[in-house]
Parts: structure tokens; sequence; C-alpha cells
């Protein structure tokens, strides 16, 4: 399955949780990122975690993580540290549980990173 940002309205993204538990669209800073601005990156660590907690915009962000490490073709720690980091806070009982309509994308682009990851590894 080809990863993608998960297909959600205007509202629902901004309705998304971050790791502060207030709503964060991570759609800016993802543009950001792909447009080649590594600044991007401060104000995801910023707002899809903290102190262990993630929302449902950490969720929705993993797809797009993953969409932009593929087409830019360099491997960069930060992606798999991040996504990482968000997967191993999923299952904490202070979180969220993982929304339906997220999931199927979410499961995509884990699968889709695997392969990433051992292209990278050949390559480091």
């Amino acid at each position: 399955m080809k990863v993608s940002d998960p297909d959600l309205s205007e509202a629902r993204w901004a309705s998304l949780l971050g790791g502060y538990r207030v709503p964060y669209d991570p759609r800016p800073a993802l543009q950001r990122l792909e447009g080649g601005d590594s600044s991007a990156w401060d104000e995801l660590w910023n707002e899809l975690h903290h102190q262990g907690d993630v929302g449902e915009a950490s969720f929705a962000a993993v797809p797009g993580l993953v969409r932009i490490h593929e087409r830019r073709g360099v491997a960069d720690w930060q992606t798999y540290t991040m996504i990482a980091i968000i997967e191993l806070a999923r299952d904490g009982s202070r979180n969220p549980a993982m929304p339906a309509d997220l999931r199927e994308n979410y499961e995509a682009a884990w699968s889709q990173l695997v392969h990433m990851a051992l292209r990278d590894l050949a390559t480091a």
C-alpha cells in the first residue's frame, strides 16, 4: 500500500490534539519540511511529543513524515527517531487510542519505513 496523508476534513485536522493535549495541525510544518526547511523539525518535536505524551496529531503526522523521507531519498535520523518515539508512546496509559480512521495509513507508513530503513542501513 502506498503511504498517503490521512484524508481528513479541514475541521478534523484542526481539532487533532498534539503532545501538549491542545489542537495541533501538523500539515504546515510537514509542508515546510518537505520544502527543505529543516527548522520545521523543531516545531514537530515540540508539538507531537511532550514528556511521553502523544496525540491524534502525532499519529496523523507519521504517514507524512514517511512520505517526505521517501521523496527526499536522504537518510534522516530525525524521521526514524520521531516515528519510533510516537510508536513507543502510542500504547501509554495517558495517551489516546489510535483513531480507527488513522490506523490504516499509520500501519502502511510503518511497513514502508521498515523497507526504507533497510535501504538506508545498507548505504550508511
